[in-house]
């Protein structure tokens, strides 16, 4: 699964508990924007919510490197 250097940045918001609009204003990017990503990670993800999305970032970042 690749993840632009964007979507990194709004899972980054996401797990820091900001809403839509809050990591919009952050990034200087649209609400509408941030729903668009947000929609495409969890397509990528496979998950159904934020809440999801946290988890499983930390669960990436957090596995072992081979």
């Amino acid at each position: 699964m690749v993840l632009s250097p964007l979507q990194w940045k709004i899972i980054d918001g996401v797990r820091a508990g900001r809403i839509n609009k809050q990591i919009a204003y952050d990034l200087g990017i649209a609400e509408a924007t941030v729903k668009a990503h947000m929609t495409t990670i969890m397509r990528k993800m496979n998950v159904r919510n934020r809440t999801q999305v946290a988890l499983a970032a930390q669960a990436m970042h957090t596995k072992p490197s081979a």
